[in-house]
């Protein structure tokens, strides 16, 4: 029986609940037919099983490899029931019905088989018409037997894939049980019951204490964290005004020896009103190519009252002849 796209729409049907049953006479098949590809109406056959407690990607990508085996297959997974797994291999995280569901919400699977045998028989194989077993080909020991893949591998019906390093259930559980203290703690903060647990009363109070403590250090951290960062943006301010000072109290000095400095505006003003204040008090002579009236300079005559610098008159009688001699002079010349 062939579900085209059953995977892609909605989760895969368990085989004891579909109505379609292959009654008809199933050919054996070679893997070398298998590979080169079957009829649209006659996918290859191949079942694989395990426990697949707490699916991980390591039973997905097996599930894969079991699918893409040949050009057109048909993927039956079967898993094995709770009484059949604590009985031969031990207690599981997940119960029978979570696990079921987990396998058929994978996008590889075509069909879910319940309450798997444990040893693949004969009639099991030929109910379900299998073509092939798809398992690692690391031999499985138990209930008895060295391998219980061994008479399918020696019927050639046995296709082998290959585990995923790194990721098992085994693996998984033992970082639980290796974190055990941290889980409980989290999941009791949850809300989970110490009974739920199966935490003892010492255990929850110090479980208890120590969230209560951890609780107090995020505090602490974060005010640590708020502290640090107002204090980086005081030091980011400071620093902007350290700068900006700076900028203005050279912009100040540049502006101050502008004005005050030895080649400053205020030197040049100074100089300046220096040299109109002396202009004023001492002003210009003329020039001597400047012209003269009636007389030349040698024989312009003195005004009567100016005495002469070189010899002064040494007494009233010699200052009276002196005038004397100016006035008949005077008269001469008229």
């Amino acid at each position: 029986c062939f579900f085209p796209f059953q995977t892609l729409t909605a989760p895969a049907p368990f085989a004891d609940e579909t109505s379609c049953q292959c009654q008809a006479p199933h050919e054996k098949l070679t893997i070398a037919q298998a590979r080169l590809g079957t009829p649209v109406d006659r996918p290859v056959r191949v079942y694989a099983d395990g426990i697949f407690d707490l699916f991980h990607s390591g039973h997905a990508r097996a599930l894969m490899q079991a699918k893409t085996l040949f050009p057109n297959s048909y993927l039956l997974v079967g898993v094995c029931s709770d009484d059949l797994t604590h009985k031969f291999k031990g207690f599981t995280v997940m119960n029978e019905t979570e696990r079921y569901e987990a396998l058929r919400h994978c996008r590889y699977v075509d069909e879910v088989i319940r309450d798997a045998p444990w040893t693949l028989t004969p009639e099991f194989l030929e109910k379900h018409k299998i073509d092939f077993v798809a398992h690692d080909d690391i031999p499985y020991s138990s209930a008895g037997s060295d391998d219980v893949y061994k008479h399918i591998k020696e019927a050639g019906m046995f296709v082998p894939t290959q585990r995923t390093e790194g990721i098992s259930t085994s693996d998984i559980i033992t970082r639980i049980v290796r974190d055990y203290d941290v889980y409980a703690r989290r999941n009791l903060q949850r809300g989970y019951t110490a009974k739920e647990l199966n935490v003892s009363f010492i255990n929850e109070k110090k479980y208890r204490f120590q969230n209560q403590v951890d609780k107090m250090k995020e505090k602490v951290k974060n005010v640590e964290e708020k502290s640090k960062e107002f204090v980086y943006k005081v030091e980011e301010k400071s620093h902007d005004l350290i700068q900006k000072w700076e900028e203005k109290s050279r912009e100040f000095i540049g502006n101050f020896l502008e004005l005050f400095g030895p080649d400053g505006a205020w030197k040049q003003m100074f100089q300046e009103r220096s040299g109109r204040m002396l202009q004023a008090f001492s002003p210009r002579q003329s020039p001597n190519s400047s012209p003269t009236r009636g007389r030349s300079p040698s024989r312009s005559p003195s005004p009567p009252w100016v005495f002469n610098k070189a010899s002064p008159p040494s007494s009233p009688k010699a200052a009276s002849a002196s005038l004397s001699s100016m006035s008949e002079g005077d008269e001469d010349e008229k």
